[in-house]
C-alpha cells in the first residue's frame, strides 16, 4: 500500500486526541465531547460499511459501551481509535446477527481478485472514499477486503492497529487493504458498477 495508509490529516489529530481522552478519564465531560468530534466521522463511514444505514442507531450503541468503559482504555490517540472501532465492529455484527444475517465469506476466486485492464491510482481510490457512492462500493467488496479498507482508510487505523481490530495477522489484513483498494480503483475508474440498491456487509451479492 506505499506508504502508511492512513491519511495524514488523521495522524494529525491523534496527538489532540489522545490529550482529549486523558482529560475525559479524569472527569472532564467537555474533553470526552472533543474526542467524540475527532472519532465519530470515521467511526460511522466504518459501520456504514458494516451495517449501511444502520449505521447511526449502531455508532450509539458503540458509544454508550464507549463511555462505560472509558477509565479501562490505556493507550494513546491513535490507540484510542482502534479501541472504538473494536468496540463498534462487536457492536455491528451483533446487529448482524440479530437481523439473522450471516456474514458472508471473505473467499474470493482468485479470478475475481486479479481483474484485467489498467487500474486507477489508489490514491484515487482513497481520495474518494468520502462520498456515500464509494461505500456503496466497499459494501460491494469481499468483507475482509471491505473491513480492511474501511479500517485502514476511513478510521485511519495502520496495519498492525486494523489487524488487531480484525483478530488477523497485519499481512493479511495489508494484503486485503491492497486487494480491496485495487478493486476500488477499478471500479471508480472504469464506471462498470451497477447499483443494485443499499447493501451490508452481510449480504450476499
Amino acid at each position: 500500500m506505499g506508504q502508511g495508509g492512513e491519511p495524514r490529516r488523521v495522524q494529525a489529530y491523534d496527538g489532540e486526541l489522545g490529550a482529549a481522552v486523558a482529560r475525559a478519564q479524569e472527569g472532564d465531560e467537555s474533553a470526552f465531547a472533543v474526542a467524540y468530534r475527532l472519532v465519530q466521522p470515521g467511526l460511522l463511514g466504518y459501520l456504514r460499511g458494516l451495517v449501511g444505514e444502520d449505521a447511526e442507531d449502531v455508532a450509539s450503541d458503540a458509544w454508550l459501551e464507549i463511555a462505560r468503559d472509558l477509565g479501562r482504555f490505556r493507550g494513546d490517540g491513535a490507540g484510542f481509535r482502534g479501541w472504538t472501532a473494536t468496540i463498534a465492529r462487536h457492536r455491528a455484527l451483533d446487529h448482524l446477527r440479530r437481523l439473522k444475517v450471516r456474514p458472508r465469506s471473505a473467499a474470493l476466486e482468485q479470478d475475481m481478485l486479479d481483474l484485467p485492464g489498467p487500474y486507477s491510482t489508489h490514491d484515487q481510490a482513497l481520495e474518494s472514499l468520502s462520498t456515500e457512492y464509494a461505500l456503496q462500493l466497499v459494501r460491494g467488496l469481499p468483507r475482509d477486503q471491505a473491513e480492511a479498507v474501511l479500517l485502514r482508510v476511513v478510521v485511519g487505523l495502520d496495519g498492525p492497529a486494523a489487524a488487531r481490530v480484525l483478530g488477523k495477522r497485519p499481512g493479511a489484513v495489508r494484503t486485503a487493504a491492497y486487494r480491496g483498494l485495487k478493486r476500488l480503483a477499478h471500479e471508480l475508474g472504469g464506471g462498470r458498477v451497477t447499483d443494485d440498491g443499499p447493501r451490508t456487509l452481510g449480504e450476499s451479492t
